[in-house]
Order: structure tokens, then sequence, then C-alpha cells
């Protein structure tokens, strides 16, 4: 039988919008109303658990002793930049879990292997967040059962257009005692620690996760600045692509730009044909060309003669260490620019407005962003552009872009 802790019971001190069950959570409700009011949100920019609270206290205590908060897990079902982005919670988190479960989605499994602090990756596909989902099955919500088995805690890690509700009941029935997450729906019994943010300001993504974190009992350790991160050591890019960059201490240097033109949903692309002007623009200005991505035949087309073509060469970790070798990543609102801010590289965005900027933009890296802000499909959270002429992106010059990278590399 699993030692209980005295910690995994504690981090539930709360302020305002932070609902918490068990002891604590039930000498809070004493003291105030389930559901909050208007004037008790507050927004994830603010921690619901005070660093000076004896709930904090007692969690760091238990750590100091080495007790720990047994097995917790970490989800976020959705897509590699997002995991990048959850990488400052998953670090707070790992500072009192014994160990460090990451629950990824299929499109997310890659970038969670990257991220410091995991232990083990489970795999499992959302029907409620993938894109392409396959119906709901018994055979498929026991499959995430079993494998969750012996989970004492878990934080649930979702985009303000998602619920994490669903997973919750899931993990409910798996016999995991503690779930935190946001929640501005009532979740009943499904929630632990319940974290209440008004959802009209747009947060950074990875401190809204954080914010999480903290409302569940844990902080990062000291020394961490709360920045995107990947695990090291990166693969030796050397001995698999390292001489189509120059090999050895070229590919070092940040002596080349990464093109990476393609994006995981089509609202999200600036046109091919602009891509493959702007690397011949770049190399005229004298720059050494890198283009990346999946999909080779569009690679091929946008390197062209001009550029080196690492087109389905890489893996994500190679990927990773590409980018951290250059001095520039041109890409759009995609994983590589999150990878890039996790490694340092500075960014030039060619972000489409279909979600927020503020919340999903590179984070705290230096960043150009090019792209209308203000376009009609604004907010609108579409996969394929709603607006003829796809007009936030498609105004965009290879001029801007070259203007962009001078700007980053001087």
């Amino acid at each position: 039988m699993r030692r209980r802790d005295p910690a995994a019971r504690c981090g539930c001190g709360r302020t305002n919008a932070t609902q918490c069950r068990g002891k604590a959570g039930r000498a809070a409700r004493a003291r105030k109303p389930a559901e909050p009011t208007t004037a008790q949100t507050t927004t994830a920019q603010t921690t619901t658990t005070e660093a000076g609270t004896p709930e904090a206290a007692a969690c760091r205590a238990a750590g100091e002793r080495g007790g720990g908060r047994g097995r917790v897990l970490v989800a976020r079902l959705d897509d590699a930049g997002d995991v990048l982005l959850a990488g400052p919670a998953t670090r707070a988190v790992r500072t009192l879990a014994d160990e460090l479960v990451f629950l990824a989605g299929p499109n997310g499994r890659a970038a969670a292997e990257l991220l410091p602090g995991v232990d083990r990756v489970i795999e499992w596909r959302a029907p409620w967040i993938d894109h392409s989902p396959t119906a709901v099955s018994n055979a498929q919500v026991a499959d995430l059962i079993a494998r969750v088995e012996g989970v004492d805690e878990a934080l649930l890690l979702t985009s303000f257009h998602q619920s994490a509700l669903p997973l919750a009941l899931l993990l409910r029935m798996a016999g995991v005692r503690r779930v935190c997450a946001i929640s501005n729906d009532y979740p009943g019994s499904l929630l632990d620690v319940r974290h209440v943010v008004d959802e009209t300001l747009d947060v950074p993504e990875a401190e809204r996760m954080l914010a999480v974190a903290r409302a569940a009992g844990f902080e990062l350790p000291p020394g961490d600045d709360g920045k995107l991160a990947v695990r090291r050591p990166l693969p030796d890019i050397g001995r698999e692509s390292g001489h189509l960059l120059g090999v050895g201490g070229a590919a070092d240097e940040r002596s080349y730009v990464v093109v990476h033109p393609g994006t995981s949903a089509p609202a999200r692309t600036w046109p091919a044909d602009r891509h493959r002007q702007a690397v011949r623009e770049l190399v005229d200005d004298g720059h050494r060309v890198v283009v990346t991505g999946k999909e080779r035949d569009l690679t091929a087309y946008v390197a062209c003669d001009a550029a080196v073509d690492l087109g389905g060469r890489t893996t994500f970790a190679e990927l990773a260490a590409v980018i951290e070798g250059a001095s520039v990543l041109v890409a759009g609102n995609t994983g590589p620019a999150h990878l890039a801010a996790a490694v340092g590289t500075p960014v030039v965005s060619l972000f489409a407005p279909v979600v927020p900027a503020a919340r999903w933009a590179p984070y705290g890296v230096p960043t150009v962003l090019l792209g209308d802000q203000q376009a009609p499909c604004s907010g609108s959270r579409a996969r394929t552009c709603p607006v003829a002429g796809h007009p936030c992106l498609s105004l965009v010059t290879s001029e801007q872009v070259v203007k962009a990278v001078r700007e980053l590399t001087q």
C-alpha cells in the first residue's frame, strides 16, 4: 500500500477563487461560498496559493524532508507548442513530486519528452481536444484508466477554450485522489483545487499554466527564471545533418537563419511562394538559410537551390538543436516558434491572429511580430482561414521578413 504523505494534502490554501476539498477545503468552504461571485474571480496572473500561507510552508517542509507529493501527473493534451509552454508549470510540480508523469496527445508527445523534470510520458488521444478525434469507446477510456494507475495527484493544464472536466472525471474513475485545474464551470466533486480566472484578460499561456501549479501548492525552484526550456543535452546534429550545415563549429556559431514554412493549421500559414522569395532575399542579404519541416515537398520548394533543405530529416529533438544553432527562426504561430523560445533563439513570428498573440507569441525571447493582428479573423480560432484572401498574413512581404531578421541579428 502506498504511503499517504501529509504533503499530498497540502497546497490547498486559497484566496478568492480557488476551491479545495478535504479538511482544508471544508474549513475554507465554511468561511466562503462554494461558487465564486464576480468579485471573487482572480486573474491567471495572480497565484491563489500564497507563498507565505501555512499550506505552502507545509509543502516546502515536506519537500525538504524528502517526502514529496507522490506520483504527480501533469496533463496537456494538444500540440507540441502548448506542451512546451507547460514547461515552467511542470518544473514547479517537479520540486515536490516523487515522480512526474506527463500525459500528452499524439501531437505533443515529442515535446513532452523534451521537458526538464519529466520522468515518464503517457500518450493518449483525447476525443474532446484532438484535431482528428476518434469516437469515444469503452476500450479507449479503460486504456487511460489502466495507464494512470498509481497516480496520486494530477494537474490538468488547458487553454481558455478547453475544459478540464472530462479528463478530471476519467482520473477520478482511475482513483486519483487530488485533481487541480482551471474551471469556470461548476466542477462538483471532480476538482479538489479549482482555479477560476478572468478569461477576458489575455495572459501569456506559460504564465496562465504556472498559476495553476501555484494554486495547487507548487512553486518554481530557486533560481528558475520561469522561461521555456528543454532537456539537455540536445542531440549532436553533426552526426545526421551537420554536414549540410557546414559541419562542426560553423553549425554552433548562430551563423544561419532557420525558415520553417509549415504550420499545424492552414489559417496560420504564410504563402509558400512568399517563404521561397524570403529565402532568396535572405541569402542575397548575406545569410545562410536552413529550411526545416515535416512536409518534404514544401521545404524543397521553399529552399529551392538557395538554402539547405532539412525537410523530413530531423526528429523533434534534432530540430531543437538546429534551431538553437540559428541566429533567428522565421516561423508562423506553430510549435517550432515555442521550441525556439525554449532554446533561446529570437523569432520572426508570422502570427495569424486567429488566437491572441498576447497569449501565444514566442515567450521570453526577442520577437518581431508580423501580420495584421486586427484582421477580421482575429480571435476566431479558425483552422482554415474564414476570410477571403487570407489578409492577415498575405499582406506581409518578404522585405518585411528580411528587415525583421536584420533587426534581430544586429
